[in-house]
């Protein structure tokens, strides 16, 4: 088994109702995320709301997290950036704090302004100088194809290329086609995207999964069951929490784990800035309607 498994929430970013970040809070999150079982954390991810985080504040917020965490659990930073040169001192940044590992898309910004394969190879080859493992995402927002072949290259050329956030249309089929070709070369390969494929992720050989930090007491079961070999109880798992995986993925984004946050006393403000629209309130009742029968900690863990 891989040292990378078991689920790695995303920590989602609080503000006060002004937009200020609300570093209190910050820390509550954490705090949550830990008691709710995550066996690590990720921050200023595209569900911390990243894009709509000053680069002044990024250094904040990851100093904080990582002081806080204190090596309770393994965090990870993520530096996507368009400039290698500023990829590469996001990395730097990162090690010297002592975060465990770096993620980052390949290298994009908008619709039209994409990396080659070549260029995202030698983008992630430049972070790897720095010595500290990379977990690579595969995301849609990237635009950015990253072909198996240039991820197996990848794993097999660059020594810090360790895991791998798979969270493209049909997920499964590219896990297991990574795992296939690269063989030991492929350390983690990661379910993403809320969780919404994972039983199918874990069935082609995922390790671990990247989720939201909505309930990651209620998910954690349906990949400890599936490693320990119980199937049909991570089957019968993953039934439970299925239909609020759903409406967190497709209605909801990462308001969800923000409102949940604010339903258990965690934060104060579910406030996220523009252009982000709040939640729509029929969406948001809906939401939290589909968390209760589940009495997932966040919903309890301030009051």
């Amino acid at each position: 088994m891989s040292t990378y498994t078991g689920i790695w929430p995303v920590a989602p970013t609080p503000f006060h109702d002004d937009g200020t970040p609300d570093l209190e809070g910050m820390k509550r999150v954490l705090d949550c995320l830990i008691d709710q079982g995550a066996d690590g954390i990720c921050i200023l991810a595209n569900f911390s709301e990243q894009f709509l985080i000053s680069d002044a504040e990024r250094e904040v917020l990851a100093r904080l997290s990582v002081e806080h965490i204190a090596g309770r659990v393994p965090v990870i930073i993520t530096i996507s950036h368009y400039a290698t040169q500023i990829a590469v001192e996001r990395a730097r940044f990162a090690k010297d704090l002592g975060a465990d590992i770096v993620m980052m898309m390949p290298p994009y910004h908008g619709a039209l302004l994409k990396g080659t394969p070549e260029q995202s190879f030698e983008q992630f080859a430049a972070v790897g100088e720095v010595g500290i493992p990379i977990m690579v995402q595969d995301a849609p927002l990237s635009g950015v194809d990253l072909p198996v072949p240039l991820l197996v290259r990848m794993a097999r050329e660059i020594e810090a290329v360790k895991l791998f956030k798979i969270e493209c249309p049909r997920a499964a089929n590219k896990i297991r086609a990574l795992i296939a070709e690269g063989g030991d070369a492929i350390e983690a390969p990661f379910d993403g995207e809320e969780a919404i494929t994972l039983l199918a992720d874990l069935d082609a050989g995922a390790t671990g999964s990247m989720t939201s930090g909505m309930i990651v007491d209620q998910i954690k079961p349906v990949i400890t069951k599936y490693h320990s070999g119980d199937i049909s109880g991570a089957t019968e798992a993953y039934g439970r929490v299925a239909m609020a995986i759903n409406h967190e993925n497709r209605q909801c984004g990462w308001q969800s784990c923000k409102a949940a946050m604010v339903e258990g006393g965690v934060i104060k403000s579910e406030f996220c800035r523009h252009p982000i629209p709040p939640l729509h309130p029929d969406i948001r009742s809906r939401m939290i309607d589909l968390l209760r029968p589940l009495d997932p900690l966040v919903l309890r863990w301030g009051k």
